[in-house]
């Protein structure tokens, strides 16, 4: 079986940090799971930031730029998000570039809003959405809620963050943030992270509520090819109470006809104790039950 560029030493130390944790990832979660690997629909806790969700997250940008997504180009958005939640799904994940909160506002409209966990993200760099400028935090969530049709958002996240000194460079909009926390438009802040410099500059950072890493044992689309070099940095910011979100665990669909490889991450990231709940990309209904059995086969072994 191939590693991606891990050697086979590599690969079995890293599958073992996950499969040796198991048994105390319970402590890190909220009732009913304690001593046993999250199921996918179990409820879980976001560190402290006072979320509450499903070990499985429903992901919006799959394949995803310039307000574009599979799930849009498709036409099937609204369907498939609706099936998400009537599946058991309890988180929500959307972003500006992923072009799915008016899809998303449409999906869930009648649910009662405590229901579920929206979770969507500001686009701040070049590129990545159409438009050149970059307003205030504060005006685009404005917009955000005007699109989704809602009166708050339960997450806001600052977009695949790269640059060490990010925490400085958008000073001002975590302080807007902040500012809108306060006034309860937005009840958790936080960041997506897509370098290991990045992910550093978070450790400390009293800040950040919630937190999405790229995590899996072979290091696909990972901050480091050797995952050894990013878990324990992911461990610290759980340590510390901040929500860990796992993404990329299929590599950024990398190995997704992989069905082995597909539950060897998946028991890695129930595993390690460290990852709250994780996202993942769906495109069809049946891919949300594949998912649900593969994590309850994997927690149960």
């Amino acid at each position: 079986m191939k590693t991606n560029n891990l050697t086979r030493r590599q690969f079995v130390r890293t599958m073992s940090v996950g499969a040796g944790s198991i048994l105390i990832a319970g402590s890190a979660l909220a009732a009913p799971v304690k001593s046993r690997s999250p199921l996918a629909l179990d409820k879980i806790k976001l560190g402290k930031s006072g979320l509450n969700s499903t070990f499985l997250g429903f992901g919006t940008g799959v394949n995803a730029t310039n307000r574009s997504s599979s799930i849009i180009r498709s036409g099937t958005a609204e369907k498939i998000i609706r099936e998400g939640y009537d599946r058991g799904v309890r988180f929500f994940d959307c972003a500006d570039a992923y072009g799915t909160h008016t899809a998303t506002g449409i999906a869930l409209k009648g649910i009662p809003r405590d229901n579920y966990i929206l979770s969507t993200k500001i686009w701040l760099a070049s590129g990545g959405i159409p438009e050149q400028e970059r307003p205030d935090a504060n005006i685009v969530i404005d917009r955000f809620r005007k699109e989704l049709n809602m009166d708050y958002l339960d997450m806001v996240q600052i977009h695949l963050m790269t640059d060490p000194k990010w925490t400085d460079v958008y000073k001002k909009q975590m302080d807007i943030l902040e500012n809108l926390k306060a006034k309860g438009i937005i009840r958790a802040h936080g960041v997506s992270v897509h370098s290991l410099e990045a992910m550093q500059a978070c450790v400390g950072n009293p800040w950040i509520d919630v937190i999405h890493v790229r995590v899996n044992p072979y290091g696909a689309s990972m901050d480091k090819k050797n995952p050894e070099e990013v878990i324990p940095v992911i461990k610290q910011l759980h340590d510390e109470g901040k929500g860990v979100i796992g993404m990329k665990l299929i590599g950024a669909g990398s190995y997704k006809n992989d069905s082995e490889k597909i539950d060897n991450a998946i028991k890695y990231v129930q595993g390690l104790g460290s990852v709250d709940m994780v996202i993942v990309g769906f495109e069809q209904p049946q891919q949300i039950d594949d998912y649900i059995s593969r994590i309850e086969k994997a927690g149960k072994s």
